[in-house]
């Protein structure tokens, strides 16, 4: 009978080269956290900022809408690029900018420059997002390390929102909002001395040319798209500027499909998505992220409008569900993936989220946070744990390793779209709740409180319904069993 002391023992070489992988996933987790702190860090700067520099509420939709409109159009440019140039090149390239792009905007004078600022943040997030998961994706091949890469990657993906939250409060109340931006600054410092140190890239392999028409049409109808879903929020669904801008983007992105039917080099080939984990995994992420607005923004009105909660009350407050989200992500998602894969998981996270949002439903004008809004906060985020990181993993498990870059950015694309949707569709459902109950009432104060909150329990139904509506869509979509395992892995790391 074999003892312990019998197993070959991992080489002095071996051990050195798992301990530079999870020292690569510290680097591209620390990326990851940036581009994700950056979506509501600024949403918590921005009324500050608003008086700073003295622009109207237009303005200010549009210092979130330039964020968008840039990230979510060149996403897939970028990790076809990263795939064409080399990953870490264009992480490097994506860090680098983006700090410069938030250097700016803390610096900036007036509303025009801190919009540039922030479409270049976008445009730079979108070179960065996509390098650093495929990174991910091609440094962890075997199946029980990528699932925990994968659990801590997805955890802070889940979690990076509330956290922007926190932090965002913290700077802007004891520091300055223009902080909110500079501390890229330090996150990408670190990053890139890191990124050099510890990330190895694949040599890059011969490729065609870059699907120009492809490009063209996939910035011209996901701009669009996001530009009508964004007026969507401020102009009503029925308005030319809302509806005018969807269908020609969703005309544009059906051409965009028979385009890539045909050219030689396609910027997203129809293998990417049409494996079922991976088509699975783009649908599931795209409906949880709309149902996601649900709590960070809604969630975040509730806290400050009815409870009164200061900005760095606000953030943690949110503390207990990331936790939650950590755990579920860092335990059950990085154990259980790699042995039954997504199918089981996504769909019961799903579940477990909406449950949570069910509860949020029950909150009244006199709700304590103890009592009202924690234990629904804490279901959410075991559930959300089990969404992010089982879905993060099979978007790029079993790709090509020539199409790990646009396999990824089409988790980051899908994600900016699910948000969108969701930011408009529960905006309007909110507005249109609120004027609902105001009808033939006396328009006193407590009356304008109780519509909020009617806005805000309606909302809370409508995220319960999507993230149910992904928890179906993943039991369909997904295989039961196993991932794939990486094709292009070396034998050795394919077991």
């Amino acid at each position: 009978m074999s003892t312990l002391t019998d197993r070959p023992r991992p080489s002095g070489r071996e051990e050195q080269a798992s301990s530079g992988r999870w020292w690569a996933l510290v680097v591209l987790a620390l990326a990851q956290l940036m581009v994700v702190l950056d979506a509501t860090i600024v949403n918590i700067a921005l009324p500050t900022a608003q008086a700073d520099l003295g622009f109207d509420d237009a303005g200010r939709q549009w210092v979130v809408t330039g964020y968008a409109l840039a990230f979510g159009s060149l996403l897939l440019l970028g990790g076809r690029l990263s795939d064409f140039f080399g990953r870490k090149r264009m992480f490097v390239i994506g860090l680098i900018g983006f700090a410069l792009a938030s250097a700016l905007g803390g610096a900036a004078q007036n509303l025009e420059v801190l919009i540039f600022a922030r479409a270049l943040q976008g445009a730079f997030g979108a070179a960065l997002a996509p390098a650093a998961l495929s990174l991910l994706s091609t440094t962890f091949t075997e199946p029980a390390e990528r699932g925990k890469a994968f659990g801590i990657f997805g955890a802070i993906s889940g979690a990076g929102g509330g956290m922007g939250l926190l932090l965002g409060g913290v700077l802007t109340e004891y520091v300055s909002w223009r902080w909110c931006l500079y501390v890229n600054l330090v996150i990408a410092a670190i990053a890139v001395i890191g990124a050099f140190a510890k990330l190895k890239d694949e040599p890059i392999p011969a490729h065609g040319k870059i699907d120009i028409p492809g490009t063209i049409s996939a910035v011209a109808g996901l701009v669009a798209l996001v530009y009508g879903l964004a007026n969507a929020e401020t102009d009503g669904w029925t308005d030319a500027m809302t509806l005018g801008p969807i269908v020609a983007g969703l005309v544009i992105l059906v051409a965009f499909v028979l385009i890539e039917r045909r050219v030689e080099h396609p910027l997203l080939p129809m293998r990417v998505i049409l494996d079922r984990n991976r088509g699975g995994s783009y649908a599931s992420i795209a409906i949880a992220g709309a149902g996601m607005f649900g709590i960070f923004l809604f969630l975040t009105y509730y806290l400050t409008a009815i409870l009164r909660f200061t900005p760095i009350e606000t953030g943690l407050a949110f503390l207990p569900m990331l936790g939650s989200v950590m755990l579920t992500a860092t335990t059950a998602g990085t154990i259980l993936t790699p042995k039954i894969g997504p199918r089981p998981l996504v769909p019961v996270g799903a579940v477990v989220a909406a449950v949570g949002m069910v509860f949020l439903t029950r909150l009244e004008l006199d709700s304590t946070y103890v009592s009202g809004v924690l234990p629904g906060l804490i279901i959410i985020g075991l559930g959300l744990g089990l969404v992010f990181a089982p879905t993060q993993n099979a978007a790029t498990s079993g790709v090509e390793h020539s199409d790990a870059g646009v396999a990824s950015a089409m988790i980051n694309t899908v994600q900016q779209i699910g948000g969108s949707i969701g930011t408009a569709l529960l905006s309007s459902f909110a507005a249109s709740a609120a004027s609902d109950y105001m009808v033939g009432k006396e328009p006193t104060a407590q009356v304008a409180m109780q519509a909020q909150l009617e806005s805000y329990h309606t909302v809370f139904w409508w995220s319960a319904g999507f993230f149910l509506l992904a928890a179906i869509v993943a039991a369909v979509l997904f295989r039961t069993g196993p991932l794939d395992v990486d094709p292009d892995a070396p034998p050795a790391m394919a077991h």
